[in-house]
């Protein structure tokens, strides 16, 4: 069967309609139907159910559906290689990252790109593991850099480790939680309302151990995926700051901020802080040179490039 016909399967399963399908892959309405049919007639099967609100796949469309969908991927990926293979250029690049990397060595990275390769246009874009994870199997993005420990197993991702960073509890000067050099216990820390981003399930069960309650009760005063907006609202109230060190280093220098010691807690590092690409998809040469920029664990190995 033609690869354009599987792409239309493919596009009416996504779409839920074939209108809506039809404007997707840039045909008519009635040409889509057409070729639907056909696949229909070719495989001798219904693949679809047409409803009076939404076309949905039939248990045999399932089944084709989800071996068509590879058989798209791997056609854009090899369509994409072969580019990237003849035209042995680095191209422009878009990625996603987590708000702790965002916060610490990613503009600086950034800004070291820019100064080498002034020509290559990059897109960064700033969320949560979640948003990012669907950016990622949209193929919107390449990869994305965040905590990856909470990721689900149901996706085909390869993931490279990253050096975890110290974390640290913090508030502002002049804090009451600050009198005494700064040694207070969890609760204390607590009870000024602790702000941060969302925090994955390995630190948080840490946390809520120590607190005497359950990760899924453990709930933070603010939760933002802004680490700049998260610092600006600790220095103007009593709010406490869980972050990582690099994210607070400008604020410690100048004593606007004051790092915690927290009795009885261990001490907190970015849980499991990683790169995720699609496996069997091959990384544009820009994609590969900041990957192989990144603090990985000394365990993995580079991103061939």
């Amino acid at each position: 069967m033609d690869l354009r016909r599987w792409a239309h399967i493919v596009a009416v399963a996504d779409r839920r309609s074939f209108v809506r399908a039809a404007e997707q892959v840039h045909l008519s309405q009635p040409a889509l139907t057409r070729s639907i049919q056909a696949a229909e007639a070719e495989l001798g099967l219904q693949l679809f159910d047409r409803g009076s609100h939404e076309v949905v796949p039939t248990p045999a469309g399932e089944f084709v559906v989800e071996r068509a969908r590879q058989l798209v991927f791997n056609s854009r990926c090899l369509e994409r290689d072969v580019e990237l293979y003849r035209s042995r250029s680095l191209g422009d690049t878009a990625f996603g990252v987590g708000p702790f990397p965002a916060a610490t060595f990613v503009a600086s990275l950034l800004a070291a790109m820019r100064r080498e390769f002034p020509g290559v246009n990059l897109r960064v874009e700033v969320s949560n593991w979640q948003l990012l994870l669907q950016r990622l199997l949209e193929e919107d993005i390449e990869f994305f850099i965040a905590e990856v420990g909470d990721l689900p197993d149901e996706h085909d991702l390869q993931i490279l480790s990253l050096r975890r960073e110290p974390a640290g509890f913090y508030v502002r000067r002049g804090h009451p939680l600050a009198a005494g050099g700064g040694v207070v216990t969890l609760r204390d820390a607590w009870s000024h309302g602790v702000a941060s981003v969302l925090l994955p399930m390995r630190p948080r069960g840490v946390l809520a151990g120590v607190l005497g309650s359950t990760p899924t009760a453990l709930s933070l005063a603010l939760e933002c995926d802004d680490v700049e907006i998260l610092k600006q609202v600790v220095l103007g109230c009593d709010t406490v700051l869980i972050a990582p060190q690099g994210s607070v280093e400008r604020e410690m220098a100048n004593g606007e901020l004051q790092m915690l010691r927290i009795k009885g807690l261990p001490p907190l590092q970015s849980s499991e802080p990683g790169v995720v690409t699609l496996r069997g998809r091959t990384p544009s040469p820009m994609a590969s040179l900041i990957i192989g920029r990144l603090p990985l664990r000394e365990q993995d190995p580079p991103v061939p490039g």
